[in-house]
């Protein structure tokens, strides 16, 4: 395995940086062997980010036989579309170096948690925009392949996790417009990516009707959606096992520390060509 860390630059920022492990090829199996790549998002309320949803995560992914990159993508006092613009350069960084990380370049997914759901969601509804056309981005670099949510952030309705979407906006918190920019459910349209889905029946932070709005707007858009509810679990579970367990040994949960195999299932068989 190599691993790299690169400093990426955009019109707004300088100091995002993608955190890339890659499994490297051996002549004894597959020399020239290519594989799907998750770029994953930590949540943190667009306020931190959360190590509990970075690391353990690209190491069960690699496991998996993934290429696996973390984003570190700037927060408050750094508001929209500031994140935004890091996570398009990420995927268009993916893209451009596919040959030497071993990528397969239209199979490359985004992988969000909480905050970073409501990001990865944003470059899903946003890639072809001309929002960030005007920031110098081609589609066809930027375009994910796949879209994974867990627990995500995604209104600014009557279910919103405020306090993100505050951290998100800053002074523009209180502006109906931009609110209704960043509310995602309403932004999904046919060339949003395929997208697997998940979260609790009883999180208490972020209300699971936001996974669910997001998957009615996939459903009519005709856009492919797998989405699971687990019965029982608070937010923030991450891999939902010992491994991501809080401090204070809160966060495992069995029938939920299923995901990851459930999204390798569905990357497999959706994503995967």
């Amino acid at each position: 395995m190599k691993y790299l860390q690169e400093t990426l630059t955009t019109p707004l920022s300088k100091t995002a940086t993608l955190t890339g492990y890659i499994l490297d090829n051996s002549p004894e199996m597959d020399s020239k062997r290519q594989r799907p790549a998750v770029i994953i998002l930590p949540g943190g309320g667009y306020e931190f980010l959360s190590d509990r949803e970075a690391e353990p995560v690209a190491m069960q992914f690699a496991a998996r036989g993934f290429q696996a990159f973390i984003l570190r993508y700037s927060v408050a006092p750094a508001h929209f579309p500031v994140a935004l613009l890091e996570v398009a350069q990420a995927v268009a960084t993916v893209r451009q170096h596919a040959s030497d990380w071993h990528v397969k370049p239209d199979e490359i997914a985004v992988q969000g948690f909480s905050a970073g759901g409501h990001l990865a969601a944003s470059l899903a509804v946003f890639w072809n925009s001309d929002l960030l056309r005007e920031y110098g981005f081609k589609a066809e670099d930027i375009q994910p392949n796949g879209l994974s949510l867990g627990y995500s952030v995604i209104t600014s309705g009557e279910f919103a996790h405020e306090g993100s979407i505050k951290a998100l906006l800053g002074d523009d918190y209180s502006d109906p417009a931009k609110r209704a920019e960043v509310s995602l459910e309403n932004k999904v349209t046919p060339a949003t990516p395929p997208t697997f889905l998940w979260c609790t029946y009883t999180d208490g932070l972020v209300p699971m009707e936001n996974s669910l709005m997001f998957a009615g707007a996939l459903r009519k858009a005709k856009v492919s959606c797998e989405l699971h509810i687990f019965p029982e679990g608070g937010h923030g579970l991450s891999l939902a096992n010992a491994e991501t367990q809080h401090v204070s040994g809160t966060g495992i949960q069995p029938q939920v520390a299923v995901w990851p195999d459930l999204f390798t299932t569905w990357m497999h068989h959706i994503i995967e060509k």
